[in-house]
């Protein structure tokens, strides 16, 4: 199901990349130079479309679309086009669920049965602080086999919590992390039933009206949109329309529309207080289990805060940062269904915090003696008969990985181990000294997969 947070899996793809070496203070022209250096570069062949908006405090570096939002009729992407957002959904959920908080309506530490009393018997110690910090155990239903042919049909909010009430939890509540979309789908009921409005008038109301997000909305399976982006997935012959399943599905856990230009006044409207009191934001910014906090994940970056999240639905995909400390936000939104925004959306606010970024092609690095490189070769599995194969080839390593191969460039030290970009494979590989060696590639924010030689 697309719009679940999207976390890569060891072996199934090969993602972001990101620079590391020690920030350098950014020059502006340089910056926005290289910032459309890096997103264009995806762009030929279609390989990304979508649109990009990278800004530092009150100056936005980069604001352009790539490719076409509807090929049909040759639209091109443009700042004020519309894509869905998927997950990014969830941190207007927990804003709403904060807003009413703050008003006194809710406490985060009630069980769900004080709002929702035709709730299971089992949820019965699942507080509305474990449904935002997916810590519930309540089982994600998009996962559920019955799902894709359910979800085709429209559904009224009682039926999507019907769907899964039914399950037994995964876990006890509150015991560890584990993303589910069913946990947001709760909290649009509970939004619903403490406010007495429906949860897309009450997101209208409060967030999108006072913020002037007048872009921005809850989609629905009839509504008509100016400048609205069409999804697309691969096939086997190129780009094809992607099938989405009704609108009413995702609803509170990932049925948004947006465009950059509004979720960079989201950001602005978040982060400046402008929304919630300064408690619901820093609950909502601290990171609990799994690095989430309250629809939001919060993570160290090289040494950087980062408050980020991504979202995917069919023939769409996104990705939303922001890192506080230097007032950087990078919004990435694409009409193809796969995870390059991830890719570009880290390698661009490598490039706003300063670090460096390689492409294809690009092998100018940090100096390293060729004798030094021997130590890092070797071979390391990835999953059951597939290794990455890092040689030496003349005076640089090369990585080989299960279909493709990258030069690597030393980019110095991450964690104190040597650490290289593999600019064609869209990752860092940081070199980790045994019993056993092991490289780590870092896969973008929050995916990093460990091999062992």
């Amino acid at each position: 199901m697309g719009w679940a947070l999207n976390i890569v899996a060891a072996g199934a793809a090969w993602a972001c990349a990101a620079g590391l070496a020690a920030a350098q203070p950014p020059d502006q022209a340089n910056v926005q130079a290289r910032l459309a250096q890096v997103a264009g570069s995806y762009a030929p062949d279609n390989a990304f479309m979508g649109a990009v908006l990278v800004a530092r405090g009150d100056q936005v570096l980069l604001d352009k679309g790539y490719g076409q939002a509807d090929l049909a009729w040759g639209l091109p992407n443009a700042p004020d086009v519309k894509f869905r957002i998927g997950s990014i959904t969830k941190q207007f959920t927990a804003a709403l669920v904060l807003m009413l908080r703050d008003e006194g309506k809710l406490s985060l530490a009630d069980p769900v049965g004080r709002y929702l009393p035709d709730a299971p018997k089992a949820w019965d110690k699942v507080t509305l602080a474990d449904l935002l910090g997916q810590t519930s155990g309540i089982p994600d239903f998009t996962a559920d086999k019955r799902f894709h042919e359910w979800a085709m049909s429209p559904r009224a909010s009682a039926e999507l919590l019907a769907f899964f009430e039914p399950l037994p939890l995964t876990f006890e509540p509150g015991a560890k992390f584990s993303y589910s979309n069913s946990n947001y789908e709760v909290l649009g009921a509970v939004i619903e039933k403490v406010s007495g409005k429906s949860y897309a008038d009450l997101l209208s109301e409060r967030i999108l009206k006072p913020l002037g997000m007048n872009d921005t909305g809850l989609d629905a399976d009839d509504l008509i949109l100016a400048k609205r982006a069409q999804g697309y997935r691969r096939g086997k012959d190129g780009l094809v329309q992607a099938r989405s399943e009704s609108l009413t599905v995702p609803w509170a856990a990932g049925a948004m529309y947006s465009t950059t230009g509004d979720l960079l006044r989201w950001q602005r409207g978040l982060y400046s207080g402008k929304l919630l009191s300064a408690a619901s934001l820093a609950a909502m910014t601290t990171a609990g289990k799994g690095d989430y906090g309250l629809g939001l994940l919060v993570i160290q970056h090289d040494g950087q805060r980062v408050i980020w999240h991504n979202g995917g639905i069919e023939g769409f995909h996104a990705f939303l940062a922001y890192a506080p400390d230097r007032q950087v936000t990078v919004a990435v939104l694409s009409n193809i269904d796969n995870g390059l925004p991830d890719v570009v959306g880290t390698q661009l606010l490598d490039v706003a915090l300063g670090r460096p970024v390689f492409l294809a092609g690009e092998q100018a690095g940090a100096p390293i003696a060729a004798a030094e490189l021997a130590r890092f070769e070797g071979v390391y599995p990835l999953a059951p008969e597939i290794s990455v194969v890092v040689a030496r080839e003349g005076d640089h390593l090369v990585m080989k990985g299960p279909t493709r191969a990258s030069v690597l460039v030393y980019e110095g030290l991450r964690n104190g181990h040597p650490t290289f970009a593999a600019p064609a494979l869209q990752l860092d590989a940081e070199f980790v000294p045994g019993p056993p060696a092991s490289v780590i590639l870092h896969q973008g924010l929050m995916n990093d997969t460990v091999l062992r030689k």
